[in-house]
């Protein structure tokens, strides 16, 4: 089983360290790539994902809630914590809220349980990340243009793939096939850009840092704890939920940070060494996660 958990983790951290180890010796601005990314390749996998065939929404609607629960859920755990720390909400509480279920999420699922398992672990992001724009925005700036929103190019391709799903309209293939190409290129890109960000970590927030890294997905484990008995997966989503429920926060949580000057060198603390500690999280997840 270890050496099964090591083949699955080396990829991602493989090329996590790639973007690590390039950056270090040759100083690059990721900022035009991660752009692309968010508003190219991303949205051209999540459209192919969903137009395709084999999907169907309404299997996947008990993956859409618990996605739902583990953002919000997390976010209501940690108000009393914040209170009882003395923690700025607003820097503290999204990044226990919002998950990597982008650039660590999609490619550990994809290694753990193969190809077939992307439409389960596309609609988590989904939700995710739809909160993370539309609730996460809110809590920044209560006068958050929801217009700008709706026009993002991931929001835009979810809202289209979903509603040619449902009323099954097909897609060409010929328009298919060059969107799936360029949807390949999102998540290798998301671990290399992580790496690339991961020479940026300031240990001078430690504190803050180490709090929400241990913080992130411990919530999500207690929320999801709540949530099972209620719930009813295949063994191999059951496995897929928990692994998300213990991903550590998000890369975007900073981008937001900073957009809003909500202290953003907490939140890249809170962030980096969140993502530093899946070398421990992220073994264990898939440890319990895994059949024998």
């Amino acid at each position: 089983m270890l050496l099964r958990v090591f083949s699955i983790l080396f990829p991602v951290f493989a090329i996590v360290a790639i973007g690590y180890f390039y950056a270090r010796r040759h100083p690059i601005d990721m900022s035009i790539a991660n752009r692309i990314n968010l508003e190219v390749f991303t949205p051209c996998l999540l459209f192919s994902i969903l137009t395709d065939k084999s999907f169907n929404l309404l299997e996947y609607s008990q993956l859409a809630i618990v996605a739902f629960l583990l953002v919000m859920g997390s976010g209501l755990l940690m108000l009393p914590v914040v209170r009882l720390l003395g923690l700025n909400a607003k820097t503290f509480i999204p990044s226990m809220m919002f998950a990597n279920t982008g650039n660590m999420g999609l490619p550990v699922a994809y290694f753990a349980f193969d190809e077939a398992i992307m439409p389960a672990a596309v609609v988590l992001f989904i939700v995710s990340n739809a909160l993370h724009f539309t609730v996460g925005s809110y809590m920044m700036n209560h006068h958050t243009n929801w217009l700008n929103i709706l026009k993002k190019p991931m929001i835009l391709a979810t809202l289209m793939g979903i509603t040619l799903s449902f009323f099954k309209l097909p897609v060409p293939t010929l328009l298919l096939e060059p969107l799936k190409m360029l949807g390949q290129i999102s998540v290798p890109l998301m671990l290399f850009a992580l790496g690339v960000r991961l020479i940026n970590v300031n240990f001078a927030d430690w504190e803050i840092g180490l709090r929400g890294a241990i913080w992130c997905p411990l919530s999500g484990v207690l929320v999801l704890a709540g949530a099972m008995p209620f719930l009813t997966f295949t063994p191999e989503q059951a496995g897929l939920v928990l692994i998300y429920a213990m991903l550590p926060p998000a890369v975007m949580n900073y981008m937001i940070a900073e957009q809003y000057q909500q202290e953003p060198q907490k939140v890249a603390s809170i962030v980096m060494l969140g993502n530093l500690m899946s070398l421990i999280t992220m073994p264990l997840a898939l440890l319990l996660a895994l059949p024998a």
